[in-house]
Parts: structure tokens; C-alpha cells; sequence
């Protein structure tokens, strides 16, 4: 599984470039969605403890100066440069405000079609799915939300099929998509509403769920870091040339505060909206098509509030400071949100993980306990690596050498396991050496299986190098301390 290119691109601390700074800190986000469909991960691995990420210099580097922004944004909006960059983001999306309904319809209606034509998967190209009346109840859903009187039986639909996911993913892999789910659902259940104070809170609802959403998913740069890694090793352009630690500490910074500014003032959060469409939509040339379909309804939720409509009858439903309060009460909103979410996303992970058992277990972690290899279509369990080039099938029973075939997969899996439990801690030397063990121990196994009934000389003289040489170097890289102390036992 190794990727050794090795990133020569060599960045001038970014404390002493602070406008550049901020600008990466935004930038980063742009491929902050995109772990899960594209790379490798592990949603039972135990995740890095809040207090490591709370000790990050880069960590209070980002919040700082996301800080700055919203000062700045809240102090001038009532003054004349805020309400003239206001009225320029009026004009601008004069006709998106005015026809927001059609256009959200049109966008949700598209999105649950092209879910039916690729087929195979729960509200989501990440969410995989054999059961073949699926693709047929999102086509029944796309038409649901086309007429006003059906869009609440639309918004039911969604969250029935989000609750029988449940039989499939662990439940802490769906918190993912809870929020941005209930906020869609919520948006289709206001607007088919009658017209009054209800149905004036829809867009409301909608930025809502998308804001913590946003907030929620930020967490992964905080808590598995490692997931990121073979992502930025294969496109390392999306990292701006900043290096690994700073840089995923620094998207899970971008995200969140953007997140939280679609709750601000009116002109924080369109700004907020205009910065985190942006970045989404020019992931999508990386990423492609399946990015575009994925993240279809968060760009056109954004689209809306960055067009702000009905922002007047709305109101009732905002917790956000009016005029001086706004810029006083930034610290302590974004410090409140940092607090709630992080705690909530280590709690609920050790409640699933570590407290429940039985019965409950296997309700809320399905996905953790299915068998490695006991899908007959030979499609990878949905904890181990999915969409990786590393998951290699199910071993043929029948063929020579299939036990040692099978034993190979086995110490590829446990490897895969291992690595993604390791905690990033962003020191350099600690984490090579706490990863490359499991990747050594590994191949020395692979090798060791390949003797048993290998009947080529060449790979058999390879095999034996393999085993000497990683030998040698995992007891070298021992040495040098207890980073790796865990894998001893391996």
C-alpha cells in the first residue's frame, strides 16, 4: 500500500505571510469532502484526542485568523462598505432570490434522477447499496418533490431511506449525513406548506442543516488525519504545498468557521456561502462526476443563501447577535460551536464504539461487525478501504495455494486496520515510524505465505530479501523509540 513520492515543493512558514495564510486557510476546503468517496478510511478507528488537536500551534493559527474575518465582516456590515458589498450581492443574484423555490426543486428533483441512474447507492454515491428497489424509491422521490402538495411525503421518504441505511452503516458514519439530510427534508416539508410563518422558514431550515453538516464533517481533519494522507499523496496540488499537519489542521479550521458563518449576520454567512461554493465547485475537476452529483444539493443550497431570500420574514428563526453584539459575541459563539461539536463527536464515537454492546452494538455499528470477507460479490466490507485500489476481492477456495493466498489478504487487511488506528500526531519522525511498521510486518507476512507453496525462484530469492531487509528495518525503526510500541505483538 505504500505511496513513497516524496513532496519537494517547500513553503516559507506561513507566520510570516499572513494574508497568504488566509487565503490557504479558505482554499484548503477544497478537497475537505472527498475522503470517504475517494480514499481509504476507518469509521470505528479510535480518533485522535480533542486535547492533541487543542495543542496544535497551527490549530489556533487558523482560528485566529478566521477570527479576523468575522470581526472585520460584523463591524463594517451596518457601516457603508458593508451595506454596499450587501447591495452588489443583491443585484447579483437578484433573479436566483426571486425564483430560489424553482431553482432548489429543479436541483433536488436532477439529483435524485441521476441517484436512480447510477444506481446502486443510498442518497449518496458513497453510500453503496445491492438492494435493487432503491434506485426506484429515489425516482419516486424525484417526482415527489416536483408538486407543492407531494413535497412533504418527499421530505418522509428521504429520512426513511436515511434510517434504513442504518441496517448497512454504523450510525456514527451517518451522522455525516444527518444534518444535511434533515435539512433538505425540512426544506421540502416547509415549502409544501401553506403559505405563512412556517413556510417563511424554509431557506432558513435549509442553511441550518447545511451549516452544521459542514461543521460536523470538519471534524474528520481534527480527529482521523491519516485519511487525508493518501489523498494529498495523490493529487499533493490540492495542499498548496503546505505540509501535511498544517494543512489538514488548517482545512478542519476553514470548514468548521465557514460552517458557522452561514448562522451569522446576513452578510457574513452569504460571504461564508460565496467562499464555500467556490471551493466545492472547483473540486470538481479533480474529483469529477460523482463529485459533481454528490455535493449537487450543498452547491445549490449554498447558491440560495449566498442569494439570502425571504431574509426578513425569517427572522424569528435566528439565535445569531443583532448590530454591536455580532462582532462581540464571534469568540465566543465559534469557541461555544468548537466545544459542542468536538465533545459530541468523541462522545458519540466512544458511546458506539466503546459503551454499547449486544444488541445495541449490533444496531448501531453494523458496518464495523460484518465479516471481512463475507460479501459473495466480492465487494469490499464497508469499513475496509472502500473505493481503494488496495482491496483485492475474495481469495478462490479452490485454486493451489488458496490458503496462502488468503493469508496474504488477511495481513493486508490487518495492516489497512492498523494503520488507519494510528493516531497523527503531526510530529514527522513519530508518525513515519508508527505507520511503516505495520506496512513492514505486513510484507514480511505476505512473504512468509508466498514461501509455504511459492514455486518461483526469482519471487522466492525476492521473498526472502523482503523478509531480511524489513526485518532489519523494523527492528531498527523499534529502536529508536516507543512510537510504534503498539504493533510489538504483531
Amino acid at each position: 500500500m505504500a505511496r513513497n513520492r516524496n513532496r519537494s515543493c517547500v513553503v516559507r512558514p506561513l507566520m510570516h505571510r499572513p494574508a497568504l495564510t488566509l487565503f490557504l486557510l479558505l482554499a484548503a476546503t477544497a478537497a475537505s469532502a472527498h475522503v470517504k468517496w475517494f480514499e481509504a478510511y476507518e469509521v470505528a478507528a479510535e480518533p485522535v484526542p480533542v486535547w492533541t488537536t487543542l495543542a496544535l500551534p497551527w490549530f489556533w493559527l487558523g482560528v485566529g485568523l478566521v477570527l479576523f474575518f468575522f470581526l472585520v465582516a460584523t463591524l463594517v456590515e451596518r457601516r457603508a462598505p458593508g451595506l454596499a458589498a450587501t447591495r452588489g450581492l443583491d443585484r447579483a443574484t437578484r433573479p436566483l432570490r426571486e425564483n430560489a423555490d424553482s431553482f432548489l426543486i429543479a436541483v433536488l428533483a436532477a439529483f435524485f434522477v441521476a441517484l436512480f441512474a447510477v444506481g446502486g447507492t443510498y442518497l449518496t454515491p458513497e453510500l453503496k447499496t445491492g438492494a435493487g428497489w432503491v434506485p426506484w424509491a429515489q425516482i419516486v422521490i424525484a417526482l415527489l418533490v416536483i408538486p407543492r402538495r407531494t413535497r412533504p411525503l418527499a421530505a418522509l421518504a428521504i429520512v426513511l431511506l436515511w434510517a434504513l441505511t442504518l441496517r448497512d452503516y454504523d450510525l456514527f458514519h451517518l451522522l455525516d449525513y444527518l444534518a444535511l439530510g434533515l435539512g433538505l427534508a425540512g426544506y421540502l416539508l416547509l415549502s409544501g406548506l401553506p403559505d405563512g410563518r412556517w413556510h417563511d422558514r424554509r431557506f432558513a431550515i435549509l442553511r441550518w442543516g447545511i451549516a452544521l453538516a459542514l461543521m460536523w464533517s470538519s471534524m474528520e481533519k481534527f480527529m482521523y488525519p491519516q485519511w487525508f494522507l493518501p489523498l494529498l499523496e495523490e493529487k499533493p496540488f490540492l495542499a498548496f504545498g503546505i505540509p501535511f499537519g498544517p494543512y489538514t489542521t488548517m482545512a478542519g479550521v476553514a470548514e468548521f468557521t465557514l460552517g458557522f458563518g452561514l448562522l451569522w449576520t446576513p452578510l457574513v454567512r452569504r460571504l461564508s456561502a460565496a467562499a464555500l461554493f467556490l471551493l466545492m465547485f472547483a473540486a470538481v475537476y479533480p474529483f469529477g462526476r460523482v463529485d459533481l452529483i454528490g455535493h449537487a444539493t450543498i452547491l445549490a443550497s449554498l447558491l440560495v443563501i449566498l442569494a439570502d431570500p425571504i431574509r426578513e420574514q425569517s427572522l424569528d428563526l435566528e439565535v445569531t447577535p443583532r448590530d454591536r453584539r455580532a462582532t462581540f459575541f464571534v469568540p465566543l459563539g465559534i469557541a461555544a460551536a468548537l466545544a459542542v461539536t468536538m465533545i459530541s463527536y468523541a462522545g458519540m464515537h466512544r458511546l458506539i464504539y466503546h459503551e454499547s454492546g449486544g444488541r445495541l452494538a449490533a444496531l448501531l455499528r453494523p458496518e464495523s461487525a460484518r465479516p471481512m470477507h463475507g460479501a459473495s460479490s466480492g465487494a469490499p466490507p464497508g469499513a475496509f478501504w472502500r473505493s481503494s485500489e488496495h482491496y483485492h476481492g475474495a481469495a478462490g477456495k479452490a485454486d493451489p495455494g488458496a490458503a496462502e493466498t488468503a493469508e496474504m489478504m488477511a495481513a493486508m487487511d490487518r495492516m489497512h486496520s492498523e494503520m488507519n488506528s494510528v493516531q497523527m500526531t503531526g510530529d514527522i519522525d513519530r508518525d513515519f515510524t508508527a505507520l511503516m511498521i505495520p506496512h513492514h510486518l505486513s510484507a514480511v507476512e505476505m512473504a512468509r505465505a508466498y514461501l509455504r507453496s511459492g514455486r518461483d525462484p526469482e519471487l522466492r530469492k525476492m521473498s526472502q530479501a523482503i523478509i531480511a531487509s524489513q526485518e532489519a528495518e523494523i527492528r531498527q525503526m523499534r529502536g529508536r523509540g516507543p512510537a510504534a510500541g503498539a504493533h510489538a505483538g504483531h
